[in-house]
C-alpha cells in the first residue's frame, strides 16, 4: 500500500509577489509612528549624545576619551563631527529618522542578497515586524551607531556574492572605522582567499584611526582607559543589559572561569562551523548570509558588551533567507526565540532587566543551535550542498512523500 502525505507549499513564490499598496502604506506609517515615538521615549538618542559630545570636545581641543562613555575608535571622531553642525533640535529629529533609515536600508540590502524585491510581501512584513521588535525600537530611541553596522552587514554581502570583493572589504573597513562592531566578518574574507578584500577592510580604519589620532591630545586613553572599560563590560549601569554569555551565566551562579570556558568554547565552535560553512558551498547567498551570521553570533554570545539591538546586525540576512528552502529561517524555533524580544511582551514574575538580557542570550543561543545543526548535518544533493533544515526541508522537489508499507503476505 502506498500512503502519500499532502504536499507543502513553498512559501518562496507568495513572499516574492509584490505586496498591496495598502500593506506598503501600513508599513510606512508604522515606522513613522516608531520614529515618531522615540522623542517621548525619555532616552532621546542618549547613545549618539555620547559621540557628538566626544566631537565636539576634539573641537574644542580636548580628548574625546575623557568621558569615558566614547567607546569606539579614533577614526569614529572624525563621522561624528558633521552632526556637531546641527541644531540640537535638528539632531533630536534627524537622528531616529537617520538610524530607522539605516536599518530598513539593511533589510532591504539583505533582501538583495537572495534577489527578493523591496516591495515584496516579504520586503513589507520584514518592516512591519521590525516596528513590533523591541530591539529596533531602542536602537532608534537610543540613536546607537550599531544602525551603520546593520546596513554595512549586507552591503557587504551583496557585492560579495556578485565576485567583488574588494568592494566587499572597503564596505567592511569603513564600517569598522564608524564602529568595529563588523571585525569577526573580515575572517569571511580569509575563509574565500581574498587577501585583497580582507587588506581593504584593514587599511580604512587603520588609515582614518591614526589620522584621528594624529589630531587629537591624550590618544593613548583609549588603550588605557577605554578599552579595559569596554573589557570589563562597562560598568553598573550597562551590565544588566548585556546577554553575552561571560557575564550572564555569574549572574546565576556560575564560577567566571566556567563562564568564560563555555563561551569561548561555543564561539570556536561557531568559528569552526562558520568554516565548514563556507567550504560546504551551496547557494552563494545562503552561504554568505550564513557564514556571516555565525561569525557575528560568536561575537554576541563570547564577546562583551552584547546588547540586544545586536541582534539586528545578523538577523536581516537569516531571515531574508527564508525564501532558500532549507535555511534557518524556516526553522520555527527561530521565530519562537524572538517572541519575548517583541515590544509589549512581559512576564510579571520576572524582573523586566533580567528577562531583558536572558531574552537576548536566548536569541543568540537558537541561533547557534540552528546554525551548528545545519552544518553538522550531512552533506546531500552534490558538492557543496548543505542538506536542507527546517520547514518544508524534508520534502522532494514533487511536492510529497511516498511511504510504502507491507500489509501481510
Amino acid at each position: 500500500m502506498s500512503i502519500r502525505r499532502a504536499s507543502v507549499p513553498d512559501p518562496g513564490p507568495w513572499l516574492r509577489a509584490r505586496a498591496s499598496a495598502p500593506a506598503v502604506a501600513a508599513a510606512a506609517v508604522m515606522l513613522g509612528v516608531v520614529v515618531f515615538d522615540a522623542h517621548r521615549s525619555g532616552i532621546n538618542t542618549m547613545d549618539n549624545a555620547f559621540v557628538v559630545k566626544a566631537a565636539q570636545t576634539f573641537l574644542d581641543g580636548g580628548s574625546p576619551y575623557a568621558d569615558r562613555r566614547f567607546l569606539y575608535l579614533p577614526s569614529s571622531v572624525l563621522f561624528a563631527v558633521p552632526p556637531t553642525l546641527l541644531s540640537e533640535e535638528a539632531r533630536f529629529w534627524l537622528v531616529p529618522a537617520g538610524t530607522a533609515a539605516l536599518v530598513v536600508a539593511g533589510w532591504f540590502l539583505a533582501l538583495r542578497l537572495f534577489r527578493v524585491p523591496c516591495l515584496s510581501r516579504l520586503g513589507v512584513l520584514g518592516v512591519l515586524f521590525l516596528c513590533f521588535f523591541g530591539p529596533f525600537r531602542n536602537l532608534v530611541q537610543l540613536g546607537n551607531w550599531t544602525a551603520c553596522s546593520v546596513a554595512a552587514l549586507p552591503a557587504a554581502l551583496v557585492p560579495a556574492s556578485r565576485g567583488r570583493w574588494v568592494r566587499a572589504g572597503l564596505v567592511v573597513g569603513v564600517a569598522l572605522a564608524v564602529k568595529p562592531m563588523l571585525l569577526p566578518l573580515t575572517l569571511l574574507f580569509l575563509f574565500a582567499r581574498r587577501p585583497k578584500a580582507f587588506l581593504a577592510a584593514a587599511a580604512v580604519p587603520l588609515a582614518t584611526a591614526g589620522a584621528a589620532a594624529a589630531l587629537m591630545p591624550e590618544p593613548g586613553l583609549f588603550v588605557t582607559r577605554t578599552l579595559p572599560f569596554l573589557l570589563r563590560g562597562q560598568d553598573s549601569f550597562a551590565k544588566p543589559y548585556d546577554a553575552s554569555l561571560t557575564t550572564l551565566l555569574p549572574r546565576v551562579g556560575v564560577p567566571e572561569r566556567l563562564a568564560l570556558a563555555v563561551a569561548g568554547l561555543l564561539a570556536l565552535a561557531l568559528l569552526v562551523g562558520a568554516w565548514r560553512r563556507w567550504r560546504a558551498g551551496g547557494d552563494e547567498g545562503l552561504r554568505l548570509a550564513e557564514t556571516a551570521a555565525m561569525l557575528m553570533a560568536a561575537a554576541c554570545l563570547a564577546g562583551r558588551p552584547a546588547f540586544d539591538h545586536y541582534l539586528l546586525v545578523l538577523l536581516p540576512v537569516l531571515a531574508a533567507s527564508v525564501v532558500r528552502a532549507g535555511s534557518v529561517a524556516r526553522s520555527p524555533w527561530l521565530w519562537i526565540a524572538l517572541i519575548p524580544r517583541m515590544a509589549g511582551f512581559e512576564l510579571l514574575w520576572v524582573d523586566a532587566v533580567e528577562h531583558w538580557a536572558y531574552s537576548v542570550a536566548a536569541v543568540n543561543l537558537t541561533v547557534a543551535a540552528l546554525l551548528l545543526r545545519r552544518v553538522a548535518r550531512p552533506v546531500a544533493g552534490g558538492p557543496g550542498g548543505v542538506r536542507p533544515t527546517g520547514f518544508g526541508a524534508d520534502l522532494p522537489e514533487r511536492g510529497y512523500v511516498q511511504v510504502k508499507t507491507r500489509v501481510g503476505h
